[in-house]
């Protein structure tokens, strides 16, 4: 079955970066636009990044020039780079395909972002 397991959250001072992972199995994931998501306790889930399968890619305008979303085919793995972090950034990451999402998700990884 489809499978998410993100990596790489931690905290980190404001201005920090951190570089976020997800591997994915159960899907042909070079076919796959891949996104990242974020949520907040008591807010709904926030899309944040996409890329497509031939790499072009997609941010809300609260991360632009901050956050670079990327991917390895081979590994059917996705990557969040994350430099400049804000506090407004602390959230549980997750990702999931970039458009419609799976009804799996996996368990996140937490990014607190506090001096």
């Amino acid at each position: 079955q489809v499978q998410f397991v993100e990596s790489g959250g931690g905290l980190v001072q404001p201005g920090g970066s951190l570089r976020l992972s997800c591997a994915a199995s159960g899907i042909i994931f070079s076919i796959y636009t891949m996104g990242w998501y974020r949520q907040v306790p008591g807010k709904q889930r926030e899309w944040v990044a996409r890329i497509t399968r031939d790499g072009s890619t997609k941010y809300v305008d609260s991360v632009k020039g901050r956050f670079t979303i990327s991917r390895d085919n081979a590994k059917n793995t996705v990557y969040l780079q994350m430099n400049s972090l804000k506090p407004e950034d602390t959230a549980v990451y997750y990702c999931n395909a970039g458009l419609l999402p799976f009804a799996s998700w996996g368990q996140g990884t937490q990014v607190t972002v506090s001096s």
